[in-house]
């Protein structure tokens, strides 16, 4: 995972959005709970398979997406056919701020210091909770969308398919998971809802999940 820190770059890449069609085949790869082929992209957005081709390979070009080969058949050996290629959202994360903000230094500040005991994480846990039920207040999906948490209903749970502390797991997974989960738990006290989160990391999604569906 990389995380771009020259913002005139960033802003490069993020410019490669601006295209309307581009814009909503970065939308519909980064909303499906698979990594998506070029006839599926083509398919939903009602375009020829070329014109889904180029568009996806730019923003994988541009690193907004990544991509994988895999054969759909499940076949394998002499006549199993090509690898089908396909296309997932990317790790790498960039940001653009006029003026520039230095955010993320903050927080690896705070998770340092946390890991040499200079800050309790318990507080750390507090002002996030603290902070989510000030979120929480006008919704859960309202909530999701505004932390960018990407929620998804699969199997009658709420999953997540972004972390918003996605570039600090690798400083300190323990602090950042917890923050994570308190964050949460605080956006469903403050909701009012009697949902249930819990830690369940797994590859691809954030580390908290919910026992119920709600909308992103």
């Amino acid at each position: 995972m990389k995380s771009t820190t020259n913002q005139e770059n960033d802003l490069d890449v993020l410019a490669a959005l601006a295209e309307p069609l581009r814009q909503s085949f970065y939308g519909f790869v980064t909303a499906s709970t698979g990594p998506v082929s070029r006839d599926e992209a083509a398919e939903a957005l009602g375009v020829s398979r070329q014109v889904a081709a180029y568009h996806l390979d730019r923003l994988a070009d541009d690193g907004l997406l990544d991509v994988e080969f895999r054969r759909l058949t499940g076949r394998v050996g002499p006549g199993a056919g090509r690898p089908s290629k396909l296309y997932l959202r990317s790790e790498n994360t960039y940001a653009v701020s006029i003026p520039p903000r230095r955010y993320e230094l903050a927080a690896r500040i705070l998770l340092e210091a946390t890991d040499e005991g200079d800050l309790d994480s318990e507080v750390i846990n507090e002002v996030a909770r603290r902070t989510g039920r000030q979120i929480g207040v006008d919704g859960l999906a309202s909530a999701f969308a505004r932390t960018g948490f990407d929620a998804a209903v699969e199997n009658g749970e709420t999953r997540f398919r972004n972390c918003p502390f996605h570039v600090l797991r690798d400083q300190d997974l323990l602090t950042t998971c917890g923050m994570n989960l308190a964050l949460v738990q605080g956006m469903i006290e403050g909701s009012g809802s009697d949902a249930t989160a819990s830690l369940a990391p797994e590859d691809g999604y954030c580390c908290v999940r919910l026992d119920r569906a709600f909308g992103g």
